[in-house]
């Protein structure tokens, strides 16, 4: 017969208690996202180089390296939203952001289809605002870890206009 006393101490595994294993599926959901873009711009060395680019269009090389820290902090705030709310809008909201992300490197370095990229961006800048509007509401450092994505994102649909104007 068990107390009350001992119920609390049965362990179950909860959203807070499978922490860092549940990290997993969602670094390597991102990193699905990442491999995929990287196929689709394999020529993205050639393809960046060959377009007339804004004044402010920073060097190749620095994409890369960007892209690894905003994949790192997406898939970790989407791991706190997974462990806040489980299987929820707020994360179908998440994945929504992560498909429009996959989405953009096959239509802007793959097609060249600079227009419809932008397009794409656009609504990714909506979906990744409105994450971090209803990540706020769930855990403020989700929230957080999506600000610089934001960042990111905004620099990249601005860079892509200013592409796609001038090409």
């Amino acid at each position: 017969m068990s107390t009350p006393a001992a119920a609390p101490t049965v362990s179950t595994p909860t959203r807070g208690g499978r922490s860092w294993l549940c990290l997993i599926p969602f670094v390597l959901l991102v990193a699905a996202v990442a491999a995929l873009g990287g196929l689709a711009s394999s020529n993205a060395q050639e393809v960046y180089g060959s377009l007339e680019l804004p004044f402010f269009a920073p060097p190749a090389w620095l994409f890369g390296p960007a892209w690894a820290v905003f994949y790192t902090l997406i898939a970790v705030a989407g791991w706190l939203v997974f462990r806040a709310r489980g299987f929820s809008f707020p994360l179908y909201l998440w994945a929504a952001q992560l498909v429009l992300n996959a989405l953009w490197t096959p239509l802007f370095f793959g097609a060249e289809l600079y227009w419809l990229a932008f397009v794409d961006i656009a609504a990714l800048w909506v979906a990744v605002v409105w994450c971090v509007a209803v990540f706020w509401k769930v855990n403020r450092l989700a929230a957080g870890l999506m600000v610089p994505y934001l960042g990111w994102v905004t620099f990249a649909a601005a860079l892509n206009l200013g592409i796609a104007l001038l090409n």
